[in-house]
């Protein structure tokens, strides 16, 4: 099916088939990826829209210095890789000083969720003069770095979306210009105090992100042509504009909601060499030799994203308590059994063991990412479980940490504290689940469990966690709003809206912010511009005792009516109906979102077993 999409011929069928795309383009090797790009920028994404209408969709804008329209198909073949359909704005050469200061310019007019400022050598080394000495490359550093700095600013001020920078690398073809050492020292000095503010810009402006192209260029990308460097002014080399597209799916991916939660990792020849069921714990390999090393450098990896609030499970055929017993006892292993979320030991089928995992866990199996030594298990997986992102691990120890992190699956824009303490709060779920086990029904559950919500408008310290709910919550988010951090403080100074945090928590412990409720007042009516909640805490009627302290609260304020919206997507079906469940009446429909009004006369009651607080702060 990958050589009919790499078909000219058959791009017609694009638009119809483009749900089949990411899994297609999933084990393409990068010529033919690059090669699927140019096809797939052919598609009209109004096309693919009106086919798939729940497609999720960035808009990108494209402008720097150099040639940059090679960037298009590198960049439309990674999202696409993402189920993310791409809307390119690819702006005139060297014009990235106007498109991106300029409020007027066409690149703000296309409101672009991302603006990526592609910088190369030549945006230096273009402006000093023959000859040249290291204080002219200075001087043009620092003018450079003041420019860069002053966009960002202005680029905030008067944009939605993120501006994405990247550091330069220093050319060889430079240095070696310059004939005495200490000279060549100096220059490296400055170019990596220019790249350091670069990098430092996403410390003091939310609106930007960096990439560091540093990385790349070490693991040996090219970073330039020569002759199309000199022939056509394209600065950078098709390879790194390649490996910059993938960091920019990497990113596109969070901006769209979709970055993954888990990580499934087998056991056998996989975190140790060998097979416990054959070799005993005595003969798998972990540590001692260098294979064994090996598996352990994989699972000190896999540990540093669990420290990151990465769910982590094992997932492997053997019988548990083997497993266990390793987990716990063998005095190589890195990591131990309450590392885990779930040691899924078992002979199931593992896309049996992930779908019961995502079921205990509340999240979908598109949150997960599976990474096997075993052809047929990943190819069972992924024929099973065809949302699960498959890692190939092979025979090769050495090899998984870059296999493993080559996507960034898990890459966020900022920790957050209720990152770090996402795997003790999926335990504690695991373990709420066993409880309600013990119960007759779910009423009864419910009151034992001793659910309390605080219901509080949103305090600085808190935007990151706001932005990111919005970022990454699918199933209970009624209109799929993604707010950059940027966005949620400038609402927090607008003094007709309010953002309201849900903070739960019950007799198991404190679950911290799980969701958050938007509303606008106008006039006599209220808004909910958006409503959403996280999985971990779906049907213990939080959401109805926060929707009703919210119309409660706009009755008491004097307002005549709330409206809510829905705004269908593929994730969040199972909240279509959730106004009308809560004495919503339809209001007609604006595009593809469903309006809904509830009059006040009649609120109902917060849930009898909800214990709820509330601080709205101001009117809303």
């Amino acid at each position: 099916m990958a050589e009919d999409l790499l078909s000219p011929q058959r791009i017609d069928d694009v638009a119809e088939r483009y749900p089949q795309v990411p899994r297609l383009l999933a084990r393409l090797p990068a010529d033919d990826l690059l090669r699927a790009g140019r096809l797939l920028s052919r598609v009209s994404p109004d096309e693919v829209l009106r086919a798939h209408p729940t497609t999720p969709t960035l808009t990108i804008a494209v402008t720097g210095h150099g040639t940059l329209s090679a960037l298009v198909p590198a960049l439309t073949a990674q999202l696409a890789r993402h189920g993310i359909l791409l809307r390119p704005h690819l702006t005139d050469y060297d014009s990235y000083v106007f498109e991106l200061s300029d409020p007027d310019s066409e690149l703000h007019a296309a409101n672009p969720d991302m603006a990526l400022c592609v910088l190369d050598p030549a945006v230096v080394f273009d402006e000093v003069p023959t000859p040249w000495h290291v204080d002219d490359v200075e001087k043009v550093l620092a003018e450079k770095t003041a420019l860069v700095e002053g966009i960002a600013a202005r680029f905030a001020d008067t944009a939605r979306g993120v501006l994405v920078l990247n550091t330069v690398p220093l050319l060889r073809r430079h240095t070696g210009q310059l004939v005495d050492l200490k000279s060549r020292a100096r220059l490296g000095v400055l170019w990596r105090e220019f790249n350091a503010r670069l990098l430092a810009l996403v410390e003091t402006n939310p609106s930007v992100v960096v990439i560091d192209l540093d990385p790349l260029v070490a693991e040996g990308v090219e970073v330039t042509d020569a002759r199309l460097d000199s022939y056509a002014k394209a600065h950078l080399s098709q390879d790194l504009l390649a490996a910059y597209a993938r960091e920019v799916g990497h990113l596109a991916r969070n901006l769209a909601g979709r970055t993954k939660k888990c990580l499934a990792v087998d056991l056998d020849n996989t975190l140790w060499g060998g097979v416990l069921g054959d070799d005993g714990p005595e003969g798998i390999e972990i540590g001692g030799g260098y294979r064994g090393e090996a598996f352990r450098s994989f699972q000190r990896v896999v540990a540093q994203l669990g420290s990151q609030g990465v769910l982590l499970a094992a997932v492997s055929k053997n019988d548990p308590e083997p497993v266990r017993a390793v987990l716990r006892e063998h005095p190589d292993m890195v990591l131990r059994e309450g590392d885990f979320v779930r040691v899924a030991a078992s002979w199931w089928p593992k896309s049996e063991s992930i779908a019961a995992l995502a079921e205990d866990l509340n999240i979908g199996a598109d949150s997960f990412v599976f990474a096997d030594d075993s052809p047929y298990e990943r190819g069972q997986v992924r024929h099973a479980l065809p949302d699960v992102a498959v890692v190939d691990l092979d025979d090769e120890p050495a090899l998984h940490p870059h296999r493993l992190l080559l996507d960034g699956w898990f890459d966020v824009r900022e920790l957050t504290g209720e990152d770090l303490k996402r795997p003790a709060k999926y335990r504690d779920e695991l373990v709420r689940k066993d409880f309600m086990h013990g119960f007759d029904s779910i009423a009864d559950y419910l009151a034992e469990l001793g659910v309390r919500v605080r219901l509080a408008r949103v305090e600085p310290a808190d935007v990151p966690r706001v932005s990111q709910l919005t970022l990454r919550t699918n199933q209970f988010n009624l209109t799929t709003k993604r707010l950059q951090p940027a966005e949620v403080q400038s609402l927090l100074a607008d003094p007709s809206a309010q953002v309201l945090a849900i903070h739960s928590g019950d007799r198991f412990g404190d679950n911290g912010l799980v969701g958050v409720v938007f509303t606008r007042r106008e006039h006599d009516v209220v808004h909910v511009e958006n409503f959403l909640l996280s999985c971990r805490v779906f049907a213990r009627g939080i959401e109805q005792a926060c929707l009703s302290s919210v119309l409660a609260r706009a009755k008491a304020a004097g307002a005549s009516a709330v409206v809510g919206r829905y705004r269908p997507t593929a994730k969040n079906g199972k909240v279509r109906d959730f106004y009308p469940r809560n004495g919503f009446v339809p209001a007609g429909a604006e595009d593809d979102t469903s309006v809904f009004r509830h009059d006040l006369a009649d609120i109902a009651a917060v849930p009898g077993h909800v214990r709820l607080t509330e601080n709205f702060g101001g009117t809303p």
